[in-house]
């Protein structure tokens, strides 16, 4: 990866942590880039008058008095490329988002759209323009009001309580440990250097510190310009969020639903240090950073810390959390057997441990997987440790996969040590010939199962002879312990098993795998087969659609090659996309494969199974694992990413380069379906210390959201020997939206204490994802092709016939939805919001530019109506035209959608129920139509391709009409809330139209 540099024109010594700062920054006035409308940039210098009522530029050719804009006829200042000037072609690739911003003013809503340097100079301007719109000029910190802040008396009152003395100075090194104690995390050698600056600065050397250079100190090693930002962007104060600031700005940008004020309440009372704010219910900067460093505001959405998913599908549906040789703590043939390893893989809620049972020394087995351990472990000890610590983790079944390498007589020991040892929670139950699948995890809570051969039911005999498992055997080579040769002929390997150890086996009999179709005919859905990882890697590449289907009914276990004799781990990903179940991992062995591993198994409360995608479980269901795009059915997403800062990141581990000094960047990988795969990374932060600002947004397409994981990695681009700083690994479906901490982690998966990433998380539908089609030229002729799913020809007459019925009314079903996406798209980039946002958004937006000004045309939503029309009185100006116009195109599509929705979901359901009439009856219909070879298996695709477009395009379609629900609720509830909404009595309850959510029955 190639070394970057940004250039950045603000010093670094200089940090923007106040809105006078801004302003100060403002009055001294710097370059920007102006953009004129031809798409030219001429640079001009830019201040704040002195008395804080205008900003002019120069050089201009008009005279002073024109080249400036009055602070009062700002209506909104916007942040990005949020205007048509900025978003038009020939610009957009010559500077990044971050660096652009626009003032818009004046009665015709006119825009000024320049482009910084840095995102920092940007931040200073949007901060402090956005401050005197709000407030007019009377800076936030002007001396002469009287009122110290709240911040400011509550830093003093920490000052003085550590004044033991009473004589209003305490020791510098007293005043580092409070500094450090109030934000844990901090070195202490950064603190030391800000007092020794700031006491050399006022002419007070010496060791001890007055109140006003501490509480100096403290705000300028405390204050994050990013959050300052955020605050003052929600702020109706200048210095706090009031309990309607903290509601508004949890409800619209961190997406939580039925927030109350009491709960605004609750969260002032716990983050809030200072004993005013509490009491009157204002939330300050340090507060709010607080919060957003908390639990309450993690990435990680709180409800997948619990179980929350199905767990009654059956046992083949869920992917399983299994170990390979987790006795060791080091690599496979120079690691030390140790029974911790296990110890650890049940805590982090490991569900299927492998055990390789060996002839011990003095006639009882033993378990190892390394011919030069040191010391064998004991059976008997080993499923002691399982009976102790099985279900401490998780409450759902353990499989114990066992590879008998023993003779028959130590086979009778082990089998009676599991049936004393284990008792009850051993499941013995024949399995149900009646049944057509495994039972679920919740049936079998509780309960261990052995995976294992079984005698043929021909054997009568105490002990008998069964096909042995190829995994294990390039270790007994190893040993030297292989004396039995392979058959000639290349036929499998025949071992002794004992009666004992076999009657132990039920729901996951062992068996030898011959091929797909023989599995399809002639195996039972308690028998399972292992695979190695090279012989599912040619299977998942081959015939990827037949591996999908067979997992559907079978467990299936996929071990490492014998050739990663360091314990290395293969990436899951490449499996659990075809289906596989239980991918069994190295535990000892950190990296990426088993930090994808860990973050997997996080969600659904780290219990060890997953429910698999809907479309892997589906008895007729089309998957390609190895699609190119998106697949039919599943709503493809774009997740919005942008990486802010970094909090206290540490030095990589192995890093030879002196000093203490990073340089970051930061990788965002996605991980999933081929066509999901893609990485990213932000600019290096140069000179930042521990806390780089990257301020930069990142962009990805998820094809297949339930199998996609997001991988944070913090590297270092300056570094010697190890460049690894931290990482972390979340499942696409557990983000939560909004600004998040994400609580970064060691190679190993250790938690790096304090060490975060400040995000902002937004994810949105691929349609709404703003791309530029409808400007330009080809946007002006008509609408863009849009393309339509459809349904494939099987060759076979009547069931043909049955699918084509539904062709009119999938046309029918993409075109409401697109509609209501495009026309969305449209009106919030005229409200010069991102695609991103919400609708609730969008109308706080517009009420702010009406509410800004003294002449602002009347423009009302009358929320007296279900769709309630934006209705304007009087002469208005163009944009607020077009802005109209657009919300009148989203109101109407969006009433022709939820009107239209339930008829032409019931034809696409009708159709689909009609197809699955057929499924029965396929086999005799391919007999009877002499179907064979690739077009018997065209035939099938097909099928299985138009059941899945059906269900799916239907959903997709009872999807948007929620949401189009969801968008009526956000106008009824804004407009009440924004002033700008009239008879507001008959607007929706706040139960959110739960009602009509679910108004299409199944």
């Amino acid at each position: 990866k190639k070394k970057t540099v940004s250039f950045s024109s603000m010093p670094n010594d200089r940090k923007i942590n106040s809105t006078a700062a801004c302003i100060s920054l403002m009055l001294e006035g710097c370059e920007l880039k102006k953009v004129r409308s031809n798409s030219r940039m001429y640079s001009r210098f830019f201040v704040l008058d002195a008395d804080m009522r205008s900003v002019r530029w120069e050089p201009s050719k008009k005279d002073s008095e024109k080249a400036k804009i009055e602070i009062k006829s700002v209506k909104e200042v916007r942040v990005g490329k949020k205007t048509p000037v900025l978003r038009s072609n020939g610009l957009s690739d010559q500077f990044p988002d971050e660096c652009a911003f626009s003032i818009i003013y004046g009665d015709n809503y006119e825009s000024l759209d320049l482009v910084a340097s840095s995102a920092d100079v940007v931040s200073a301007w949007v901060m402090g323009l956005r401050y005197l719109v709000s407030y007019g000029k009377h800076s936030p910190e002007a001396p002469g009001t009287g009122h110290p802040s709240l911040r400011t008396s509550w830093i003093s009152s920490v000052f003085d309580l550590a004044d033991l003395e009473k004589s209003g100075r305490i020791p510098v090194s007293r005043a580092v440990q409070l500094i450090k104690a109030l934000n844990p995390g901090m070195k202490t050698s950064t603190i030391e250097l800000k007092f020794k600056e700031l006491q050399k600065a006022s002419e007070r050397p010496g060791t001890e510190v007055a109140c006003d250079l501490f509480v100096e100190a403290y705000c300028e090693l405390c204050t994050r310009p990013e959050i300052f930002f955020l605050l003052v962007q929600f702020s109706s104060n200048k210095e706090y969020l009031g309990v309607k600031d903290l509601l508004m700005f949890l409800e619209v940008e961190q997406g939580m639903e039925g927030v109350t004020e009491e709960k605004c309440l609750e969260i002032v009372s716990k983050y809030e240090p200072s004993k005013e704010g509490r009491e009157k219910g204002y939330l300050a900067i340090d507060g709010f950073t607080r919060y957003l460093l908390s639990a309450d505001c993690s990435i990680f959405d709180p409800q997948h810390r619990k179980v929350c998913q199905d767990m009654a599908q059956p046992l083949s549906h869920y992917y399983i959390s299994s170990a390979h040789s987790a006795c060791l703590l080091e690599d496979n043939f120079w690691g030390r057997s140790d029974i911790s390893g296990y110890i650890s893989a049940l805590g982090l809620g490991c569900r299927s441990i492998e055990l390789v049972l060996w002839d011990g020394p003095e006639g009882e087995p033993v378990v190892y997987t390394s011919p030069s351990a040191a010391s064998c472990v004991p059976f008997r000890a080993v499923v002691g440790l399982i009976d102790q610590h099985a279900f401490t983790a998780s409450a759902y079944p353990l499989i114990l996969c066992l590879v008998v390498r023993c003779s028959a007589p130590q086979q009778r020991l082990a089998a009676q040590c599991l049936r004393k040892t284990l008792g009850e929670k051993l499941y013995l139950e024949p399995p149900n010939p009646m049944a057509s699948y495994l039972p679920s995890p919740e049936e079998l809570k509780g309960r261990i199962l052995i995976k294992g051969k079984k005698l043929p039911p021909t054997c009568e005999d105490s002990e008998g002879e069964v096909s042995d498992e190829e995994e294990g055997w390039e270790l007994a080579r190893r040993l030297g312990q292989e004396d039995r040769e392979a058959p000639e002929g290349g036929g499998l390997r025949r071992v002794r098993l004992s009666r004992e150890l076999s009657e132990l086996v039920s729901l996951c009999q062992a068996v030898p795998f011959q091929d797909f179709e023989s599995s399809r005919r002639g195996q039972r859905y308690w028998e399972m087969c292992s695979f190695s990882e090279v012989e599912a890697g040619r299977f998942a590449n081959e015939c990827p659609a037949e591996l999908v289907s067979y997992n559907k009914r079978f467990l299936s276990r996929i071990y490492p090659s014998p050739m990663r004799i360091d314990a290395s781990n293969m990436n899951p990903q490449d499996f659990w996309k075809c289906g596989c179940q239980m991918v069994a991992m190295n535990y000892q062995t950190p990296g990426l494969m088993m930090d994808l591993n860990a973050g997997w198994f996080r969600q659904n409360g780290a219990c060890g199974y997953v429910l698999r995608p809907a479309i892997m479980r589906e008895e007729v269901s089309y998957f390609s694992a190895n699609a190119k795009d998106s697949l039919p059915g599943v709503p493809a997403q774009l997740l919005h990413l942008k990486v802010i800062s970094g909090q206290n990141l540490p030095k990589p581990k192995g890093s030879g380069a002196k000093g203490e000094v990073v340089e970051p960047y930061v990788c965002a990988e996605i991980h999933g379906i081929p066509a999901d795969c893609a990485e990213h990374r932000t600019k290096t932060a140069l000179q930042s210390g521990d806390n780089p600002i990257f301020d930069e947004s990142l962009e990805f397409q998820i094809n297949l959201p339930e199998l996609a994981v997001l991988r944070f990695v913090v590297l270092d681009d300056d570094y010697i020997g190890d460049e690894f700083i931290a990482q972390y690994t979340i499942p696409f479906e557990c983000l939560q939206p909004g600004y998040r901490h994400v609580p970064l982690q060691s190679l190993a998966g250790e938690p790096l204490p304090h060490a975060t990433l400040f995000v902002h998380v937004a994810i949105t539908d691929r349609r709404g994802g703003g791309k530029g089609h409808r400007r330009g030229l080809a946007g002006r002729r008509g609408r863009r092709v849009r393309e339509y799913t459809s349904t494939k020809a099987t060759g076979i007459k009547a069931i043909d016939e049955v699918f084509r019925t539904a062709t009119q009314p999938l046309r029918e079903a993409t075109d409401l939805r697109e509609n209501v996406q495009n026309a969305l798209v449209s009106f919030k980039e005229l409200c010069g919001l991102t695609p991103a946002a919400n609708m609730k958004q969008c109308i706080l937006t517009v009420s702010t530019w009406l509410l800004h000004s003294d002449s602002a045309p009347s423009v009302t939503l009358n929320l007296a109506e279900q769709y309630p029309p934006m209705e304007a009185q009087g002469p208005i100006p163009d944009l607020l035209r077009k802005v109209l116009t657009a919300y009148e195109t989203m109101i109407q599509t969006s009433r022709t959608l939820i009107e239209s929705a339930d008829a032409v979901y019931g034809k696409l359901i009708q159709a689909q129920q009609a197809g699955m009439d057929f499924h029965k009856e396929l086999h005799r219909i391919e007999t009877k139509e002499g179907l064979r070879g690739r077009k018997l298996q065209k035939a099938l695709e097909s099928f299985a391709w138009n059941i899945t477009v059906l269900k799916g395009q239907a959903d997709l379609l009872k999807h948007a009409k929620a949401e189009a629900l969801d968008n009526l609720w956000q106008i009824h509830n804004a407009g009440q809330s924004c002033g700008i909404g009239r008879n507001g009595s008959a607007s929706p309850e706040p139960s959110r139209l739960r009602a009509p959510l679910e108004p299409i029955p199944e």
